[in-house]
């Protein structure tokens, strides 16, 4: 199964200008707002917890 190229800013949610400290934060937005622990059983937010630890 062939796999899509992700933009990893995208998937951030920020500009391809951003400053680490950026990043960093939006990673950690992401990873609160979709950690496996605050959504049981919820396989969507499991999806999206790993993509953001990928693109960060």
């Amino acid at each position: 199964m062939a796999q899509q190229k992700r933009d990893y800013y995208d998937v951030l949610g920020i500009a391809k200008t951003a400053a680490a400290d950026d990043i960093k934060r939006a990673y950690r937005k992401l990873a609160l707002q979709f950690h496996p622990d605050k959504n049981p059983g919820d396989k969507s937010a499991e999806e999206k917890f790993k993509e953001a630890a990928e693109a960060y």
